[in-house]
This record gives structure tokens, C-alpha cells and sequence, in this order.
């Protein structure tokens, strides 16, 4: 697909931030995020919204130090606010097609900011309140889980991390989220947390527990989803994840 936006954010201080994200009000639905660490990492999530009837939310995560890692998140905040609600605006868009222009732009943007190739594994989606419906796509991402009335579902990889290649496109499929389905996304800091106590010492957290965790957890409150993922692992590894950083972020619909 042939890019229809241009855009050259400009050079940010080599100490900016990206704005705090305020998760906007959903009707029907709730979304947050919890963080957990010293931020030493590329962990971010921002959600804005783009129509009366759609949220658009992302979670990145930039390989290398935080530090390093400040222009390319800004930059690529900047592209997904402004350029982000240019293709979702209007009511007849195509949320498909819009998704792969934004990964596309992204994809370029945080090369550019980079000066060069850096892994940034991302997870977006599009939320329909009107429809209950999420546009999503995943940029080799751990994968998403929706629990709804039949499990727990893994929304997969749908391409290749942005950052690697130019040209690299990702797939963008929808999907309906019944009421009172919760899709949860958690940062590779989260899979990747290390046990260490005895016999599983140095052993990962990993997805199977994600699930395992989500599956047992009742509550319907995003925040309260994120704190209890955050919970088992903070008592799985034994102490603080001063590894990576760790994040959850949930999108609740009401029953």
C-alpha cells in the first residue's frame, strides 16, 4: 500500500518526554494501564479518540535504554495523535486500511527518529463503542488475550515488529468483543519476568501465566485487571523488576 501522509515530525530535545497519556471516557467500555519499574526501558502506551464512536490505543515497546529511546517515542506518539486522527475521522473510513497506513508511517517514523533500524514490537487497535468491535493489528507483539464467555483467546502477531524494514506492512483484521469481554496487553517485561526463588530460579513468567492469571481473575474493572497481572508477577519473580519495564494495559466492556 502506497502511503497517502507525509510526515517529518521535528527534532525534539534530546531530553522530551511524550505527552501522559488520559485514557478517554468509552461508553459501555473502560480502558487504563498499569506500569510497574523504574521506566529504564522503551515501554509506552497512548489512547485518544479519533471519532465520536472510536478509541484508537497502542502499546510499544523500543528495544535499548529509555534514555536513548526519548526521540523515538515522541516521535512516534506525534504520528500516532495527529496522523492517527486523520485516518480514523471519518465515518466511512475503513478501519482496516486505515491501521496499515498508520503502521506504514509509524514503521518510517521510527526509523527516521532512530537514524537507523530498532526493533519496536507495537500492538494497536481501534475500538468501536457503537459496535463493540476492535481493528487491531499486531506488530510482533506478545500476543493479546481476549477473555470473553468461551476462554481465553490470543490475538497473534499479525507482521513483523516496526523498525526492522521500510517497506514492512502488517495485516489489520477485526474482531466483535462480546459484553464483558476484556482484552488484556501486557510488555515483553512482563512474559520475560524472572523467578528467583529456588528451583525456579531464572525461570520466565511467561504467557501461559498471563492467561492463568486472567482466567482467574473475576473483575471486570480494567485497572483492577492490570494491578492483579502486575500482582502475580511482582510475587513471582520475589522482587522488584528492575529488568525491564512492565506494563499491562485492558479494554473492559461492561456485561
Amino acid at each position: 500500500m502506497r502511503s497517502l501522509f507525509q510526515f517529518r515530525p521535528p527534532e525534539p530535545p534530546s531530553t522530551v518526554e511524550p505527552v501522559r497519556t488520559e485514557f478517554p471516557k468509552i461508553v459501555g467500555a473502560e480502558m487504563a494501564a498499569v506500569f510497574y519499574g523504574k521506566r529504564l526501558a522503551g515501554d509506552f502506551y497512548d489512547a485518544l479518540r479519533v471519532s465520536p464512536e472510536r478509541t484508537l490505543f497502542g502499546l510499544l515497546d523500543v528495544a535499548g535504554r529509555r534514555e536513548d529511546n526519548r526521540g523515538i517515542l515522541w516521535a512516534a506518539q506525534k504520528i500516532f495523535r495527529e496522523l492517527g486522527t486523520s485516518l480514523f475521522a471519518r465515518p466511512d473510513s475503513n478501519e482496516s486500511e486505515a491501521m496499515t497506513e498508520l503502521c506504514i508511517l509509524l514503521n518510517r517514523g521510527i526509523m527516521e527518529a532512530a537514524g537507523g533500524v530498532r526493533s519496536c514490537p507495537a500492538f494497536f487497535g481501534c475500538y468501536d463503542e457503537q459496535l463493540g468491535t476492535l481493528c487491531y493489528t499486531s506488530a510482533g507483539h506478545t500476543a493479546g488475550l481476549v477473555r470473553d464467555s468461551s476462554g481465553i483467546a490470543e490475538l497473534g502477531p499479525t507482521g513483523l515488529p516496526l523498525g526492522l524494514f521500510s517497506h514492512a506492512t502488517s495485516d489489520a483484521p477485526t474482531i466483535g468483543l462480546e459484553k464483558g469481554a476484556v482484552l488484556l496487553l501486557v510488555s515483553r517485561g512482563v512474559v520475560e519476568g524472572k523467578s528467583k526463588a529456588g528451583r525456579n530460579e531464572h525461570l520466565e513468567f511467561c504467557l501461559d501465566r498471563v492467561k492463568e492469571s486472567l482466567q482467574n481473575n473475576h473483575s471486570r474493572q480494567a485497572e483492577e485487571i492490570c494491578s492483579s497481572i502486575l500482582k502475580d508477577v511482582c510475587e513471582f519473580i520475589c522482587g522488584p523488576a528492575i529488568h525491564d519495564d512492565v506494563t499491562a494495559l485492558a479494554l473492559a466492556r461492561e456485561a
